[in-house]
């Protein structure tokens, strides 16, 4: 089950891409990949319904609220992309009538970088156990300071080139302001848009794993000076 999930969420990742990608894809993959896309959301809510029915069981710390407030935010936002990319649709749902489209183009444009930006996180959160399960996959089970080492320079460079990627696709606008899907430049290529959104993503993925890792960190040292 577990692998189940991670594949499911391995691939909605992938398409998380492609769909952002318009302007490589065009309208007509754009529409078939976000239908797709929905699908998996559908079966990645039931595959984690327990989730749902736990929520108001157990101990409710800060990182627990944090994690829940973040996934409605995420259902919150591809809800809206995916109901908002229905009505302007022009290739599978062409019928449905639909006036000042504009605005649902708007609603559209900003819930999807908006929804992959908490993908980013909320991959973040859960970023130490898929490290878990895939050295249980892979049968690495010791320890290593040279491999340590080398993933944490790794995030970094990652998170450099992230920080600058973000700056040059202008992601901020596109977060506050309605901006196309970007537009296909002379010096862009697929190559370059997957490597330019992988960092971005790691900014947030990186950002989270480590900044709960230091909160976590934090209430151990509180906890142990509580004690004595």
């Amino acid at each position: 089950m577990v692998l189940i999930k991670l594949i499911i969420d391995l691939v909605m990742t992938i398409l998380m891409f492609v769909e952002m990608a318009y302007y490589i894809t065009g309208n007509r993959v754009h529409e078939n990949v976000g239908v797709t896309l929905f699908g998996l959301f559908i079966a990645h809510i039931i595959l984690n319904r327990r989730w749902f029915s736990s929520l108001l069981r157990g101990k409710h710390n800060f990182r627990r609220i944090l994690q829940i407030g973040l996934n409605f935010l995420f259902l919150a936002a591809m809800a809206v992309m995916m109901v908002s990319g229905i009505l302007i649709s022009r290739d599978l749902f062409p019928l449905i009538p639909v006036k000042n489209d504009m605005i649902f183009r708007q609603m559209h444009v900003q819930t999807a970088y908006w929804g992959f930006i908490i993908m980013a996180v909320h991959i973040g959160f859960s970023w130490g156990m898929i490290l878990n399960s895939v050295r249980r996959m892979t049968g690495i089970t010791g320890t290593s300071r040279i491999r340590t080492m080398g993933l944490r320079i790794l995030a970094v460079l990652i998170v450099f080139y992230g920080v600058y990627a973000s700056f040059e696709r202008e992601i901020g606008s596109k977060l506050t302001i309605y901006n196309p899907f970007g537009s296909l430049s002379n010096d862009d290529t697929s190559i370059k848009f997957v490597i330019d959104y992988l960092s971005i993503m790691g900014i947030y993925i990186s950002g989270t794993h480590y900044a709960l890792k230091f909160i976590q960190k934090q209430g151990q040292r509180q906890r142990g000076t509580t004690k004595y």
